[in-house]
């Protein structure tokens, strides 16, 4: 093994992934397959070139476009066998990937074109993850939590909240809103975060990306949001001088102190324009001050990544070693949806014995 980590090795290190998007990590071959059964018209038929006019599509430096390319992987994912088939695959991608644990998110409210439930389509969903985790051995390969997504820009936030409430104990493990947020604070839904609390539910917030301070500040302090999805925009808080004195914002501190987890997606990030590069994104400046900084995918398709490529990248940007890596390894994990014990077993069982023997070998 080499002293900086590999893609290859990474790969082999077991990780952990807060934020990705069902809609957004759809293999082609797939996307070609339903839309010719659905009749559904796609840029082009060619899985390479495909992949190619998503991922030039989400590189314009807007978030605004960037969603745009949702699309044509929502207008497959409208029956419960390709929401199955859709879940099941991206299951077996994140394992393959390495990944023991994720999150993936996606609003049941876009996926019923087809005539489906929002119960039908979260419980088509479930089902595939359920098939997509288990190997051909029958052993558990990865396992996976779902957030159920409510569309910041429609008014079906309560009813998506009461949804993630009535199947948390089925798999979803918690709640959050998405979409364009300039325009649509979080704010418009505090009745469905005021619910969650009250029924003790988990939920995290889309903040800070498309938008800035005003946007981190009201998903915390008015919605009381668990995690930020993004939160790059945190860095608008943050000063550093010319002799390299960093001074923090009331904001910022708070977030540091309180240990709120960050979902930040580089590629992302830079395709959305809330980042100018791998090199200048704030992830690095947010990890040597110890925030609770976790990354992640967003959209595997259209960012053309995986997990194990978001840390590569990291590695060559900042030159990151195995002990940041695994780092940002257990900051996710103990920022997860899932039971306290749950995610210590997975720590101390699987993500630092996997990373001991990846430091350790050769």
């Amino acid at each position: 093994m080499t002293q900086t980590p590999t893609l290859e090795e990474i790969r082999k290190a077991p990780k952990v992934l807060l934020h990705d998007h069902l809609d957004g990590g759809l293999r082609t071959e797939t996307i070609i397959e339903l839309a010719r059964e659905r009749g559904h018209r796609l840029p082009s038929t060619d899985p390479d070139n495909l992949a190619e006019w998503f991922r030039e599509s989400a590189d314009s430096g807007s978030l605004e476009r960037y969603l745009d390319t949702f699309t044509h992987t929502v207008a497959v994912m409208q029956t419960r066998e390709a929401l199955t088939r859709v879940a099941a695959e991206c299951a077996e991608d994140l394992a393959d990937d390495g990944i023991v644990y994720a999150e993936v998110r996606y609003a049941p409210e876009l996926h019923t074109d087809g005539g489906l439930t929002l119960d039908e389509v979260v419980e088509a969903v479930l089902e595939g993850f359920r098939i997509g985790s288990t190997g051909p051995d029958g052993r558990q390969r990865i396992r996976v939590g779902t957030l159920l997504t409510a569309m910041r820009h429609q008014a079906r936030s309560m009813e998506i909240a009461e949804l993630a409430v009535r199947y948390r104990d089925a798999g979803v493990v918690g709640f959050d809103i998405a979409g364009a947020e300039a325009g649509y604070p979080p704010t418009r839904h505090l009745d469905a975060f005021e619910y969650l609390k009250r029924e003790n539910a988990h939920f995290t917030i889309h903040a800070g990306e498309g938008f800035g301070l005003p946007s981190i500040w009201q998903a915390i302090q008015w919605c009381g949001a668990d995690r930020l999805g993004h939160g790059v925009r945190i860095i608008d808080d943050i000063t550093v001088a010319d002799d390299g004195t960093v001074t923090l914002g009331r904001l910022a501190a708070y977030v540091r102190d309180k240990r709120i987890p960050l979902e930040m997606c580089p590629t992302s990030n830079v395709q959305t324009g809330a980042a100018k590069s791998i090199a200048e994104h704030p992830i690095g400046l947010l990890r040597r001050l110890c925030f609770r900084v976790t990354v992640n995918t967003d959209n595997r398709l259209m960012s053309g990544t995986s997990l194990s490529l978001e840390f590569a990248k990291l590695v060559e940007a900042f030159g990151y070693g195995w002990d940041d890596l695994q780092w940002f390894t257990v900051n996710a994990m103990k920022s997860a949806f899932i039971p306290f014990d749950e995610r210590l077993a997975l720590i101390n069982g699987v993500i630092k014995p996997g990373f001991a023997q990846l430091k350790w070998r050769m």
